[in-house]
């Protein structure tokens, strides 16, 4: 149950993101459902893998690369899911750092 509650409240800060940021379109409330799904799972699978790839650079600038990582697997999520637009990398990288934030702030709310 929690992982539906986690997957809806993602897909409501897709919508609140699109809303905020205008380089950044969703058609629908379906669509931010597909988004996060596709953003969740690309997270879980290739995420690591680029994280590991990149780790030289990463330890180099302090980890501060993790955010090109997001932004690139946005944009990744972007081109797999029609309806979710987002017009380049920096609104990307805005976008990946509204949805790190909304994340973390519920992942330090009590369950």
């Amino acid at each position: 149950m929690n992982l539906l509650i986690s997957w809806l409240i993602s897909a409501l800060a897709v919508l609140a993101a699109a809303y905020l940021l205008p380089g950044i379109q969703v058609a629908s409330f379906t669509t931010a459902l597909v988004t996060a799904l596709v953003l969740g799972i690309i997270n879980a699978v290739l995420k690591p893998l680029f994280l590991l790839l990149t780790l030289p650079i990463n330890i180099i600038t302090f980890g501060l690369f993790t955010l090109i990582i997001n932004a690139t697997l946005v944009m990744l999520t972007t081109y797999i899911v029609p309806g979710c637009i987002v017009d380049n990398f920096w609104w990307a990288l805005l976008f990946s750092l509204v949805l790190s934030i909304v994340n973390s702030f519920l992942q330090r709310v009590p369950k």
